[in-house]
């Protein structure tokens, strides 16, 4: 199966580069974009598997075209931006990004970052979740056939990364998980962003299933170790 890439880029010039780099390693089944509300409607129709997305576009900026992506797509999603504060990469990865590169950027580790995010869906197809479709800790409960979750029988409202986070520390849930493993399992490959993405996942997740995420007594946070979700609340 060819893999179909997303560029989306108001400047024409780094569209056309990320087009050449990625032709010459292979991959063709692409399409640009040069507004946020072209990217939106292309998206809906060419369902890619990655979309290299540029933050600052002259219309809908890109953190609110990857919120209504993720809306119906579980693509993966690179962001672009020319600025590297640290707040725009939180920013970036809490609306449902997958990871984030600052331009300049280097072209071979933009390939090597695509090819990371469509390893990361082949491990996740070749070795889905188990089989149990349906999995309870404490007042969590997640329905896998659905993909929703729930607190004491209310649905969360869980972006499609927070689901497989909480889905796999349910599946593993009394042990010790590190941070590491978390990136291999939910995202598919190691990166130098790996800590931040984590982090920055972990705390919108608690933000949703803790009574005082401040205080969390359910997805805890062992020194040094990773992170481990109780089976049971004291």
């Amino acid at each position: 199966m060819e893999h179909k890439i997303l560029l989306v880029d108001d400047e024409k010039d780094i569209v056309g580069l990320l087009e050449e780099v990625l032709q010459k390693e292979g991959f063709h089944h692409i399409r640009k974009a040069y507004t946020g509300t072209e990217a939106l409607s292309i998206c809906w129709d060419f369902q890619p598997n990655v979309i290299i997305l540029d933050i600052m576009l002259p219309d809908i900026d890109g953190l609110e075209v990857c919120r209504q992506i993720r809306e119906f797509s579980y693509c993966s999603i690179l962001f672009l931006s020319s600025r590297n504060d640290d707040i725009d990469k939180i920013l970036g990865l809490s609306c449902g990004g997958d990871d984030y590169m600052t331009k300049p950027f280097s072209p071979r580790e933009l390939v090597f970052r695509v090819k990371a995010q469509l390893r990361r869906q082949q491990y996740q197809t070749a070795f889905p979740l188990k089989a149990e479709t349906s999995l309870t800790a404490g007042p969590l409960r997640i329905d896998k056939d659905s993909c929703r979750a729930y607190k004491e029988g209310r649905e969360l409202e869980l972006t499609g990364r927070e689901f497989l986070l909480l889905a796999y520390l349910m599946e593993n849930a009394d042990k010790i998980i590190s941070k590491e493993r978390l990136y291999e399992q939910v995202w598919g490959e190691y990166s130098s962003i790996c800590d931040n993405t984590i982090m920055v996942h972990i705390r919108h997740l608690r933000e949703k299933i803790e009574d005082i995420p401040s205080h969390p007594r359910q997805l805890i946070t062992v020194k040094g170790l990773g992170y481990k979700l109780k089976k049971r609340i004291e």
